[in-house]
């Protein structure tokens, strides 16, 4: 019935070219004035999604109202971003907007309109085609024109964010702890709900009402000639909802500045550098609005005894001069406190390793463990009694040219060899 009693409305007013140009004139006017989202995040136009995120936080904050009360221009700033931000995040408005300079189906999707024609359309009698056109011709004609025939202006729910940020902190563990998982708490400074007004932003005994002039969207959508413009509502200037009465501890923002407790797992298996997500443990939102997360970065502290690679643990056992000679037997303990036996064979060397199987660090969601390795150092013994002199005296006396020490008596030999070439 609506698409009826456009044609009809168009057949009777004016004809379809002056009606198709004036629309295209507005709209790309509405494009060449339209703000460049890129330039407002201070990002490339290839950046990634990371990338924007990125910069849209560290904007967002910087010209947040809460840090900058009063300033009317930090405020603007604000909105424009978070605009922006809108936009951009979003894959399909970013590709539309990329196209088109617009994420809101009106842009510049004319095919071929240039200054003296519209080849993108077809201007039969029978209605219009838009091959040329991003979006539902039909659809976009009824907004146009809803105002025509007693609609009004239009409007359109918009996602107005009062989300919290998201909060990044490091967290300090033992070894120890990584190897068997454990529980920690410890205090976080933050934006948290205001106890007085729930969070709401409304002094007590009051409550937010919905805005009249948005219905709590937000932003509302009128008619300009041809062209559907939209803005933030200038009753509740975004925010959805009005506040006869603020809350004085928070100021109308339905949250402070404080400290809250944060307790978290840390599985078995963790290493430096991972990352532990706490849902809803960032800031609190604008007025309800949704809580950020809490990313917590694991940090392992280095062990006195243990290094670590993956799920090994590396240590070094020191061993006489006659154990590593003669051979015998030495126990060590594990990360765990379980102790083993390590049998050293006659002439073990300085350097020789010995692993025992399973009592490293257990991976992740499994309960497969490393190993641990213990790599020998045969200690040199020093400040000798004179009966001890005598004794190694007497030793190297037997030996000779040392021909029980193997690896001197090879590097002597490729020294005698090289020397004689």
């Amino acid at each position: 019935m609506m698409l009826k009693n456009i044609k009809q409305f168009l057949n009777t007013t004016v004809n379809y070219g002056r009606i198709v140009r004036a629309i295209y004139m507005y709209t790309a006017r509405a494009y060449n004035m339209a703000q460049d989202h890129y330039t407002t995040l201070g990002v490339d136009r290839n950046a990634s999604q990371d990338d924007i995120k990125k910069a849209y936080r560290k904007l967002a904050q910087k010209y947040h109202p809460d840090r900058n009360q009063g300033d009317k221009a930090a405020e603007e700033k604000f909105k424009e971003i978070n605009s922006a931000y809108e936009v951009l995040k979003d894959p399909q408005k970013k590709a539309q907007y990329d196209q088109f300079g617009t994420s809101d189906g009106m842009g510049g999707g004319f095919g071929g309109g240039g200054g003296g024609g519209f080849e993108g359309f077809d201007f039969s009698h029978g209605g219009f085609s838009s091959s040329g056109f991003s979006g539902n011709f039909q659809d976009i004609f009824e907004e146009v024109f809803s105002g025509a025939f007693g609609g009004g202006g239009a409007r359109r729910s918009t996602s107005n964010d009062k989300s919290g940020s998201d909060i990044h902190c490091k967290l300090s563990i033992s070894l120890e702890d990584a190897s068997t998982g454990t529980k920690k708490s410890f205090k976080i400074s933050t934006f948290v709900s205001c106890i007085d007004c729930s969070g709401c932003g409304a002094a007590p005994g009051s409550k937010p009402k919905t805005c009249p002039t948005c219905g709590g969207r937000g932003s509302v959508r009128y008619n300009r000639g041809f062209l559907m413009m939209e803005g933030e509502c200038q009753t509740c200037h975004g925010n959805g909802t009005i506040i006869s009465s603020a809350c004085k501890k928070c100021s109308g923002s339905g949250r402070i500045k404080d400290s809250k407790d944060v307790s978290i797992d840390i599985p078995a298996g963790i290493d430096s550098g991972m990352q532990i997500k706490v849902k809803n443990g960032g800031e609190a939102g604008f007025r309800g609005g949704s809580t950020g997360d809490l990313y917590v970065t694991i940090d392992i502290t280095p062990h006195k005894v243990f290094t670590r690679d993956n799920s090994n643990l590396y240590c070094t056992a020191i061993i006489s001069m006659p154990l590593a000679a003669l051979g015998g037997e030495i126990s060590v303990s594990n990360i765990y406190g379980d102790k083993s036996i390590i049998k050293i064979a006659p002439g073990t060397q300085n350097g020789a390793r010995y692993n025992i199987k399973s009592a490293g660090m257990p991976s992740i969601n499994s309960k497969r463990r490393g190993d641990m390795v213990v790599e020998i150092k045969v200690e040199t013994p020093v400040a000798l009694t004179a009966r001890q002199k005598e004794i190694l005296q007497e030793f190297a006396k037997e030996s000779g040219e040392h021909v029980n020490s193997p690896q001197s008596f090879e590097f002597f030999k490729k020294m005698k060899e090289w020397f004689t070439k």
